[in-house]
């Protein structure tokens, strides 16, 4: 019995002596901390940034996937003089999902409440008869009012009024590392959504084959398959970012990445189809390549990104304005340019008039200029 009390007594004591080490070594830890901090320097607006863009995800996309969805609608294109042909080829049209030269299968997008509908101008190549199926299951034979095959886009009409439409988002401010979400129809699947992030932007994968091409593709790794073309790219607001167009793909499925056309642009060449049935291109008239290290080394910059002006047409807006060869163009409009395929599609979104501000690396000084786009 005595020993038993001996050990509750050494038990206590051992408790209050563990309970005051903790109270002596906290404070310690404390400091240590607060000097671990100091030492390595963290600013503590990193820190509130950090949760700040915590509090941007969220747990999960269904609000976004709600808002979007209705507005995404499926797409078949036939040509009738190929009727036969059609069926024969029926099996593998259904698998590949999108059509080329006679119809096919793919996605589209509701813009106005009134019916009109942006798509890829490769699901509906070739084809003279469209019928668009909504979210709702309701089909409507649909009028088509221009197409674009320098940027791959296209406007369908259907006769239908009060119409849910997308929201457009703002391609120019998305980040890489954004989560984003695609929703279209993949082989014949329809109304699918996928997630994924925002992998690179300003990307030129050399699918179009029109001398005047624009590509200037926002890339995710979303998962997109053929059915998926003129479907919606979304922000995790329910947004409109981009039309989805192409997959990186050796096997015909996707495999890693796929492409899509930034709103920003698109929204420029549906007004130019919808009021024109046209797209009105301004151009300014010089040839190009991406600035990089040897380039600028050769030419004494400081600067590894830009695009390079190699040569500059007579009489051409460029030549006008007072653009050089030589000339390193590093912004247009107060956006930053670091590649070609980004200063075709700022470009590409102004008409024959317009007059855009154009930034110049020359001889190591920037330089504007005012340039009015030509035909």
């Amino acid at each position: 019995m005595k020993q038993l009390t001996g050990f509750i007594v050494a038990g206590i004591v051992g408790g209050l002596i563990v309970l005051g080490g903790i109270v002596f070594i906290a404070p310690s830890l404390t400091d240590s901390s607060t000097a671990l901090n100091s030492e390595i320097n963290i600013p503590s607006r990193l820190v509130s940034e950090k949760i700040n863009i915590g509090k941007k995800v969220p747990d999960n996309f269904t609000a976004a996937a709600e808002k979007a969805m209705p507005t995404v609608v499926h797409i078949k294109s036939t040509q009738k003089a190929n009727e036969k042909e059609d069926k024969k080829n029926d099996l593998f049209r259904d698998f590949f999902g999108e059509g080329n030269r006679g119809g096919g299968t793919g996605s589209g997008v509701i813009i106005k409440e009134n019916g009109y509908i942006v798509t890829n101008n490769h699901v509906i190549e070739g084809a003279d008869e469209y019928e668009v199926t909504l979210f709702d299951n309701r089909k409507f034979k649909a009028k088509l009012i221009g197409t674009d095959p320098t940027t791959d886009l296209a406007v369908l009409k259907i006769d239908a009024s009060g119409l849910p439409k997308v929201e457009y988002g703002n391609s120019d401010q998305a980040r890489v590392g954004e989560w984003v979400l695609a929703v279209g129809n993949p082989f014949n699947l329809t109304s699918t959504v996928t997630a994924g992030i925002i992998s690179a932007k300003g990307r030129n994968i050399d699918i179009l084959e029109n001398q005047y091409k624009i590509e200037s593709f926002i890339q995710t790794d979303a998962a997109v398959n053929p059915g998926n073309s003129g479907g919606a790219l979304i922000d995790i607001n329910g947004d409109l970012l981009g039309i989805n167009t192409a997959i990186a793909s050796s096997t015909g499925s996707f495999s890693g990445y796929s492409f899509a056309i930034p709103v920003d642009f698109v929204s420029k060449i549906v007004a130019d189809l919808i009021q024109y049935g046209e797209v009105k291109r301004g151009f300014l008239g010089i040839s190009i390549q991406d600035l990089d290290y040897e380039i600028a080394n050769d030419l004494g910059l400081g600067i590894t990104e830009g695009v390079h002006v190699i040569e500059v047409n007579s009489e051409s807006a460029a030549s006008d304005a007072g653009l050089k060869p030589d000339d390193i163009i590093v912004g247009v409009n107060n956006t930053k340019i670091k590649n070609a395929p980004k200063l075709q599609e700022m470009i590409g979104r102004g008409r024959p008039g317009d007059s855009v501000k154009i930034l110049v690396n020359r001889d190591g000084k920037e330089k504007s200029f005012d340039v009015t786009l030509k035909e």
